[in-house]
């Protein structure tokens, strides 16, 4: 366990910093719930400490891993919090997550507490105790369950944890499209350092409120989100589900959100949205998947709010952003801004040479904000970090010459066909400019002559009628052959993970033998 003082200034414990930013009035609202709860500052003071005695009650070793698998509730962020107060390292857990795959994260990352919504209890603690973990706890989002029960006859005092910036805060697994999942380790240093520059690039203000309608399982949510209002003392509105009709009821009460693509989208489909609906917001922000240029022009048009495209991962938080001042440049559909401060981003090709602006290669970042490497996994974390220190991201891209930098897709998702490199989001690009396309995504088939061709997948907006061979005429007369898809196929879905991005992975095991 960490050691106890809360006096020493120098403490890296990231609930430290977000502990002093607190308004000195306590008993002001700071969280509301879409069910008609209301969480005073207080109350986080007060809930966190009796949560993070508990915690230090079990005798926990230093550097203990609370892993989490619950539905989303102002008390699960709360046990989050009480996590880094004591000084412990929090898990995260996708609720979606079944059997086989909590099986593996636990015997992974070998928790010391599990907790889990009181309906898994019976398989989960299952898996738990057989792997050694002595402590599981149920927590649900009705306030209900074994932890708080516990927890309610603990002390509503606490010293926070001296930490230092470089200890570990938080093991986020990466989302396991190829492969298996891997713990990005991330430190009270890299969350904290990334919150502060995001407080300033996004012009975080007195007054701000936040529209809280993301999962708190993946970094968008759990830190990019609570970390920034927490940060700066502002209110949340916190919705348990996304309800694009509760939170355009919201907006007027609110001067922020953060989204995914897909809820723009279904924002979009409201009819209620409107200039007058948004009259009071500030900002609007989107990651986690690629936001349609269609989707950034339509809620220009609707709204009069130009939405702030950004860009991160799990292993380094937040990495680029579009501006917020329009003194620092325009908010430019299609790319993801410019690199934030403090964070080093280039473009290097296959032989690690850098490529000139406007040129496509690997994305490499440094920064303060990028993770210590993979849970128990050295060999693995010294091979996606170059010998000057840079962490490869996996992505593709491309940096302008005005330094905006664009996504082009993962490199794992390039496409070689005949020997020539083939970046699925280009051809996507001009697939969705295509009357009645709503969506397409461009995968990589075997190939008995090219190694690999392209297929391209479309789905059709309501009510229109696509005609497939047509899109491939139209992308011959646009693109050199080798770029162009040997077929296209009109799907009714995509297959998407909980942050909204397309998966890849099961299109090619679904199209790739055909």
């Amino acid at each position: 366990m960490a050691t106890q003082n809360n006096s020493n200034p120098r403490n890296g414990n990231l609930f430290a910093a977000l502990r002093a930013a607190f308004p000195q009035d306590l008993d002001t609202l700071a969280i509301e719930t879409d069910n008609g709860l209301f969480y005073s500052w207080r109350d986080l003071e007060r809930a966190t400490a009796m949560l993070a005695n508990l915690l230090e009650s079990l005798d926990l070793p230093a550097g203990a891993r609370i892993a989490v698998q619950v539905e989303k509730s102002v008390e699960a962020m709360l046990l989050y919090l009480a996590t880094l107060r004591a000084g412990f390292v929090y898990l995260p857990l996708n609720s979606a997550y079944q059997s086989a795959e909590i099986e593996y994260f636990i015997g992974n990352a070998e928790p010391a507490v599990v907790v889990c919504s009181g309906k898994n209890f019976a398989w989960v603690s299952k898996i738990a105790f057989k792997a050694g973990v002595r402590n599981v706890f149920t927590l649900n989002d009705d306030r209900s369950g074994s932890l708080l029960e516990r927890a309610a006859h603990c002390p509503d005092r606490h010293q926070v944890a001296h930490c230092g910036p470089d200890e570990l805060a938080a093991i986020v697994y990466t989302s396991g499209t190829t492969g298996r999942s891997k713990g990005a380790m991330l430190s009270h240093g890299n969350l904290l350092s990334n919150a502060l520059v995001l407080k300033d690039y996004w012009g975080w203000r007195a007054g701000d409120v936040l529209i809280h309608a993301l999962p708190i399982f993946h970094v968008h949510g759990l830190f990019v989100a609570i970390h920034g209002a927490l940060l700066n003392g502002s209110k949340m509105i916190w919705l348990g589900k996304f309800d694009p009709k509760l939170v355009l009821q919201k907006m007027p009460e609110a001067t922020l959100f953060m989204g995914v693509p897909t809820l723009y989208v279904r924002l979009l489909n409201e009819p209620g949205l409107n200039r007058e609906t948004a009259r009071s917001m500030r900002l609007f922000i989107s990651g986690s998947a690629p936001l349609l240029i269609e989707t950034f022009n339509d809620w220009q048009r609707r709204t009069g709010h130009t939405i702030l495209e950004r860009y991160g991962m799990s292993e380094t938080v937040m990495l680029t952003s579009n501006p917020y001042h329009a003194k620092d440049g325009a908010r430019r559909g299609g790319t993801v801004g410019f690199p934030l401060p403090g964070v080093s981003l280039r473009v290097r090709d296959d032989q690690g040479r850098p490529v000139p602006a406007g040129e496509i290669g690997g994305i490499e970042v440094k920064g303060p904000n990028v993770f210590k490497g993979y849970w128990c996994m050295p060999e693995k974390t010294a091979e996606e970090f170059t010998s000057d220190g840079y962490f490869r991201t996996g992505d593709v891209g491309q940096v302008d010459a005005r330094g905006y930098v664009t996504i082009v897709g993962r490199s794992k998702d390039l496409i070689i066909s005949g020997g020539y490199n083939v970046y699925p989001a280009e051809i996507e690009g001009y697939i969705n400019e295509f009357p009645g396309v709503a969506e397409s995504a461009v995968i990589g088939v075997p190939h008995a002559d090219f190694g690999e061709v392209g297929v391209a997948l479309v789905i059709a907006k309501p009510g229109a009628s696509i005609d497939p061979a047509q899109i491939i005429a139209n992308l011959k007369s646009t693109l050199a052959n080798f770029k162009v898809p040997k077929q296209c196929l009109v799907v009714d879905a995509l297959p998407r993970n909980s942050m909204g991005k397309v998966q890849k992975n099961m299109l090619r095991a679904q199209y790739g033998a055909g």
